[in-house]
C-alpha cells in the first residue's frame, strides 16, 4: 500500500515542506484517511461471506439462520454458504455441494431410492465433523421429507496406519489418543 502521507505532501507546493504547522496538519490527515480506508475496506469485507466477521449476523438473518455468536466463525460462515447453495431443485450435486460448504472437505451422496435414503460419506477427512449437527439441519431443507439422510465416516485403518511406516517410538513421540489416531493424516 503506498504512503499515503507522502502522496498528500507531493501535492503541495515545495516550500510547505519547510512549514512545521503544514507537516503536522498533513500527519493528522494522513492518519484520519488512514482510519477511514481501513474502515472502509471493513465495511467492503463485510459483503462477502468468506471476509465478514460483525456482519455475519446480518448474513445469517437474510439467510434466515439463528444467530449464534458463541460458535466459532468458519462454522457460521460453513451454515450460510451452504444455505445460500442450496437454493432450487434438490439433485445430487446440489446435495453434494451443500455438504462440501462445510469444513469437513469432500463428500460422496448415493442415492438409494428403493430405500427412499441419501448416504452422504466424507471421504477426504476422518472422523465425525464438529459441526454434523448444522450440516444435517441444512441438508434436511433442501432433501425431500421422504427420504432419510444417512451419514457415514471414515476413520484411520490400521492398514493405512502401517502404510505410514512407523516405528513404536515415533507412535510414543506423537503421544495422540486413540480419537487423535483415528482422524491422523500424515
Amino acid at each position: 500500500m503506498r504512503n499515503l502521507r507522502q502522496a498528500m505532501s507531493d501535492y503541495m507546493p515545495p516550500y510547505y515542506r519547510e512549514v512545521r504547522e503544514a507537516e503536522q496538519l498533513l500527519d493528522r490527515e494522513a492518519a484520519e484517511l488512514n482510519g477511514l480506508n481501513a474502515a472502509i475496506r471493513d465495511v467492503l469485507n463485510q459483503l462477502f461471506v468468506d471476509t465478514a466477521t460483525w456482519g455475519l449476523a446480518h448474513w445469517e438473518r437474510i439467510c434466515g439462520i439463528p444467530v449464534d455468536v458463541a460458535k466459532p466463525r468458519n462454522q457460521r460462515r460453513s451454515v450460510i454458504k451452504s444455505k445460500l447453495r442450496g437454493v432450487g431443485t434438490v439433485t445430487v450435486s446440489l446435495v453434494k455441494a451443500v455438504a462440501e460448504a462445510y469444513d469437513n472437505g469432500e463428500v460422496d451422496v448415493t442415492e438409494d431410492p428403493a430405500n427412499f435414503s441419501v448416504t452422504i460419506t466424507f471421504i477426504s477427512n476422518h472422523g465425525v465433523p464438529e459441526n454434523l449437527d448444522d450440516i444435517r439441519r441444512a441438508l434436511r431443507e433442501i432433501v425431500p421429507a421422504h427420504l432419510a439422510i444417512h451419514f457415514e465416516f471414515t476413520f484411520m485403518t490400521y492398514e493405512a496406519l502401517d502404510s505410514y511406516s512407523l516405528t513404536w517410538a515415533d507412535v510414543d513421540a506423537k503421544e495422540l489418543t486413540w480419537a487423535d489416531w483415528e482422524t491422523y493424516k500424515q
